[in-house]
């Protein structure tokens, strides 16, 4: 197993001197399932598109997939379909109403997510097809695999979803911790986010253990990105398959989600701003130095 980790991310290291432009990948990984961790990896990219980026997601859960039901799309065709070579890459990207596209998992497959060596190459071949884009959000499985350290390992961010349940703080410190043992930690840039937050005071508790126990006891830098209120909002979203930044854009979330764009975009962001405000300090020029 360690031999096959080892093939895959040296082969998605082999994608970024290929691709003919920067596509910024942030990987979205979570500890545990359940966290809403792929509810972040879409909001996030309806919040790029708004920014005029364009993003595919991938959901890279292979062999639990959800990112399309989550979204109301019934797609065609998936992975499992590009991994028996019946389909390319860019064969079954799908549009969304929602300004972005997603490459859709194939959920109740084993086999695709337990790749045999020339698959996994191959594989990794065709996500070559996806460097037009500006950002590749990568919705990985849960937990630890072969696949995802691979992914978190090619990734320019990787986004830690947590919740303040002590069980997800725990299964995200088991996560940080092998990512420090299987990856040159010197290479990544691990983010946290505290989903399903009651308070902005009970956020900073929880990302303050995670943070103060990866640096005391891994030696790693982990920064806090940010979290998402635990609001009604979301889960009426769920049941309706429409984002929640859709669904109400003056939402808690939909703030919070906006506020964790502007950080990693490294612009502007004040709540009640609006996303004509985030526009307007993202696009305007800057005096030169």
């Amino acid at each position: 197993m360690a031999d096959q980790a080892e093939g895959l991310r040296e082969l998605m290291k082999e994608m970024r001197p290929s691709r003919e432009k920067k596509t910024r990948i942030i990987a979205v990984a979570s500890g545990k399932g359940g966290v809403g961790k792929t509810n972040i990896s879409i909001n996030l990219a309806i919040a790029y598109a708004k920014l005029k980026k364009k993003v595919v997601v991938l959901d890279a859960d292979l062999g639990l997939a959800n990112v399309n039901v989550v979204m109301g799309v019934i797609p065609k065709y998936n992975l499992y379909h590009v991994v028996r070579k019946q389909k390319s890459m860019r064969e079954i990207i799908l549009d969304t109403n929602y300004g972005i596209q997603i490459v859709a998992g194939a959920s109740g497959f084993a086999k695709i997510a337990n790749l045999e060596d020339d698959e996994r190459k191959e594989f990794i071949e065709e996500l070559q097809e996806l460097s037009y884009a500006d950002i590749v959000i990568i919705d990985t499985s849960a937990g630890v695999s072969s696949n995802v350290l691979s992914f978190i390992e090619a990734a320019d961010d990787v986004l830690i979803v947590i919740t303040p349940e002590p069980t997800s703080i725990t299964d995200a410190y088991g996560l940080i911790k092998i990512m420090s043992t299987e990856i040159d930690s010197q290479e990544m840039s691990l983010k946290l986010i505290v989903n399903r937050a009651q308070s902005v005071t009970e956020a900073k508790k929880v990302q303050q253990r995670v943070i103060s126990i990866a640096s005391q006891f891994l030696n790693l830098k982990v920064d806090y990105l940010g979290y998402v209120y635990d609001d009604p909002i979301v889960s009426q979203a769920v049941r309706r398959q429409v984002p929640f930044l859709v669904l109400d854009p003056a939402s808690r979330p939909s703030e919070c989600v906006m506020h964790l764009v502007s950080r990693l975009e490294n612009v502007d962001y004040k709540e009640g701003g609006g996303m004509s405000k985030l526009l307007r300090n993202f696009l305007k020029p800057r005096k030169e130095m």
